[in-house]
């Protein structure tokens, strides 16, 4: 089983108090989804569990969305989202 990484969006804000990231996405994403989120001193994975649009909670970005996101660690503008997909 090879896990592969599709973009799905940047962190274009971070809210530290929160652990909240605001991601420009890019490609859609869903509630449940596992995602990658790297950078110059960020690597970690995590599943997305919360997603929100202007407070309202949603179950699915779109393309063009700036979401926030409850994140499992610290991340930076410019921080890319990837969504990880199982390859058989």
């Amino acid at each position: 089983m090879v896990k592969s990484l599709e973009k799905v969006g940047e962190i274009i804000h971070y809210f530290t108090k929160i652990s909240v990231a605001v991601v420009d996405v890019s490609s859609p994403l869903r509630l449940g989804d596992q995602i990658a989120i790297k950078g110059m001193t960020t690597n970690f994975e995590q599943k997305v569990g919360s997603m929100q649009i202007e407070g309202e909670n949603i179950e699915e970005a779109k393309a063009g969305d700036d979401i926030g996101m409850k994140v499992a660690d610290r991340v930076r503008k410019g921080d890319i989202v990837y969504r990880l997909v199982e390859q058989v």
